[in-house]
């Protein structure tokens, strides 16, 4: 367990063992590669489907789908506006009300310039939003970051350009990079298979994968994040755990002297959960970040999933240069009360070195109370609401 003073959250959350994702992915924090990543899905599309602008769009369906080719490309330049939209006005209860509409008249050759304006556009976007902007989307947790938009916008124009190329009858593979990007982001529930494309493919009931039951009905998941006062959680995706291993800043901002060794050693563990296939986000690392100044000050997270007495173990650090200052037992504070407000949480537990004040203190703090131990540790305990208690109050 880390705390103000030392910092052993990757020892709290399992061992050190990564591998190379992070490479194979780049990093999160050099320039703008999701708006780079976008510019690059749209060019691919649009080469493509200008290869067969003399044909019949509205005849022929995409692929599986029950749209047509060209009521599909629409949709493609919609989602990209769409996306645009939601960055640019920073929307945060609802979609912006509005739609794009082809003028009458227009020809395929004219939707595909749609698409690459449109692309234009989403990618300019996504490379002006600050970092720590988040705009409303309505699945999991009602917001996204600009990686998250960019990741479902790539999403969209790698999966419906298969679409229209499977309904048209062209071959079409987009680069493994930009599927590995997507499935690191929006998919980090998805097992990696042995080729990102042919796993993003199942992963939305496109296609089949060797000892995969079939995909019937799927969600893209963006990551959590949870308020505090002057904090906000912030849920760490594969692909930010990837580079925050490899010694990046995982696309956060850090203050001085941050991220703390066990930042790194924690976003380690999440790798190896992702390349496993038992990663569970919400149930994952969080990254600290402070509200007055976008900066990161430390980490916190969880070993897992509540097990089957409801019981979920946390850890975390903080940079050096941000101990002192209440942060941990603030951040604490909210991920606890995240935690057992839900039904399949009954009790969090901490296991603390008997050397460590710092953490003890945080953890006190924070309402935990000692329970046992050991001749290395002490066990601590924070139990939520009983569940008949939670229904009588819901019902009250």
């Amino acid at each position: 367990m880390g705390g103000d003073s030392v910092g052993d959250l990757g020892e709290a959350m399992g061992g050190d063992s990564v591998g190379d994702l992070g490479e194979a992915m780049g990093g999160e924090a050099s320039g703008h590669p999701a708006a780079d990543q976008v510019a690059e899905a749209v060019a691919g599309c649009v080469a493509l489907l200008r290869t067969a602008a003399g044909r019949d769009w509205d005849g022929v369906n995409a692929g599986r789908m029950e749209w047509s080719c060209r009521r599909t490309a629409e949709h493609i330049a919609d989602d990209l506006i769409a996306y645009a939209g939601q960055l640019a006005g920073r929307a945060t209860e609802a979609y912006v009300p509005f739609e794009i509409v082809m003028e009458d008249g227009t020809d395929n050759a004219g939707v595909v310039d749609v698409i690459e304006t449109t692309g234009a556009l989403f990618a300019a976007t996504v490379r002006t939003t600050p970092r720590e902007v988040r705009a409303f989307h309505p699945y999991p947790f009602r917001s996204a970051n600009r990686e998250g938009f960019a990741a479902m916008g790539i999403a969209e124009v790698l999966l419906h350009t298969h679409d229209i190329a499977e309904g048209l009858g062209l071959r079409y593979e987009p680069p493994a990079a930009l599927c590995e990007g997507v499935l690191t982001r929006i998919f980090p529930h998805v097992r990696p298979g042995p080729s990102p494309w042919r796993t993003l493919l199942w992963a939305t009931g496109r296609g089949e994968l060797p000892g995969r039951a079939p995909v019937t009905e799927w969600r893209w998941s963006n990551n959590l994040v949870i308020e505090s006062e002057r904090l906000t959680l912030q849920g760490v995706t594969p692909a930010a755990a990837a580079e925050l291993r490899a010694g990046g800043t995982g696309g956060f901002e850090w203050i001085e002297g941050g991220p703390f060794e066990g930042t790194r050693d924690a976003a380690g563990m999440v790798v190896k959960a992702y390349e496993g296939g038992v990663h569970r986000p919400e149930w994952g690392m969080f990254v600290l970040v402070r509200r007055e100044d976008g900066r990161a000050v430390g980490g916190m997270g969880f070993h897992g999933a509540p097990d089957e007495e409801g019981r979920a173990e946390v850890g975390y650090d903080l940079a050096v240069n941000a101990r002192g200052n209440g942060y941990a037992t603030e951040a604490l504070r909210a991920l606890a009360a995240w935690a057992l407000a839900r039904e399949d949480v009954q009790f969090l537990f901490a296991a603390i070195d008997r050397a460590n004040k710092p953490s003890q203190h945080v953890i006190s703090r924070a309402g935990f109370t000692r329970v046992s131990e050991d001749v290395e540790r002490y066990a601590y305990e924070l139990r939520g609401m009983d569940r008949s208690l939670r229904l009588h109050a819901r019902e009250a």
